[in-house]
């Protein structure tokens, strides 16, 4: 039995291999900081790029690995938009019909070489991918990003469930209520991934003979909707608003009216005292692709 294995085509199959990775972690919203429209340019600039020097090459195997490349970063492209764009089911039988029919076009044109496409003209092609993506990056690079600006309301009314009344009088009900606005914006002409501030709450100012919150439960704070129903991308020049809704612990025996009335401050942390009651939302951190900090008025 033969097993002579050729060892340059171990290393052409590694670095396929390591092409694949590279493009799988490229479409992460982890590096680079790039919008979503660029990188799917770019990932097609890529494949144009290494199709071009598959032709360009001819070299016994470097041409195949230029087109494996290639036909991988078309695939991770394909996968990308679909992902990120959520295309409909019509959008994506389109998208597939076309590439169908794009690769058959590309085989013929392989197949032909030189009879077809001129090393001039290919060259000409790469320096055009190549301005290309400058171009978009460059874009990309001087547009503003993604900004978030919180609103907090100076204070808030958290009502507790209709059936609070009835509850034992030492129960513990949620409180809950909006206390405040998250307005996220894109500042640029592209496509950008949103990821918005953390939030977490605490009270304070609320001394021991004060019997309405049970401030030993902690406090929760949240963006409505939440993460899984809201859109984790903004388009170029889009505006969007979520809520910000806090959720307390009271007593029951104490809510008679049906609701509590707190004031609310946006604070570094929760060491912090003050005379009155007093919820204290902590911001963390800025949108995914923000520039300036942000904002609270």
């Amino acid at each position: 039995m033969n097993l002579q294995i050729d060892g340059s085509k171990v290393l052409y199959a590694l670095g396929v291999l390591f092409a694949l990775g590279a493009f799988a972690y490229f479409v992460r919203d982890v590096v680079f900081g790039l919008s979503i429209t660029v990188k799917a340019v770019l990932l097609f600039l890529a494949f144009l790029a290494f199709l071009l020097v598959g032709l360009w090459i001819d070299r016994d195997a470097l041409d195949v690995v230029a087109y494996a490349i290639a036909s991988l970063a078309y695939v991770v492209w394909i996968a990308y938009v679909v992902g990120r764009y959520d295309l409909a089911e019509t959008g994506v039988f389109l998208l597939l019909a076309v590439s169908a029919g794009l690769f058959v076009a590309l085989g013929y044109v392989v197949r032909q070489g030189s009879d077809v496409v001129s090393t001039r003209t290919i060259r000409y092609g790469l320096i055009g991918v190549l301005a290309v993506a400058v171009l978009f990056v460059g874009a990309d690079v001087a547009t503003a990003g993604v900004t978030a600006d919180v609103t907090l309301d100076g204070e808030a009314t958290l009502t507790v469930p209709p059936d609070a009344t009835e509850a034992e009088p030492d129960a513990i009900v949620p409180a809950t209520g909006q206390v405040g606005m998250m307005t996220v914006r894109n500042g640029g002409p592209f496509t950008r991934p949103v990821d918005l501030p953390s939030l977490r709450g605490c009270v304070v100012g609320v001394g021991e003979s004060d019997g309405v919150l049970a401030t030993d439960r902690g406090a929760g704070v949240r963006y409505e909707p939440r993460s899984y129903q809201r859109s984790d991308r903004l388009a170029g020049g889009e505006e969007r608003t979520h809520a910000i809704t806090a959720e307390l612990p009271v007593r029951a025996n104490a809510t008679q009216s049906g609701s509590v009335t707190i004031a609310v401050e946006r604070a570094e942390g929760c060491d912090v005292s003050r005379s009155e009651p007093t919820l204290l939302v902590v911001v963390g951190g800025d949108a995914t692709g923000s520039t300036p900090p942000v904002a609270v008025d």
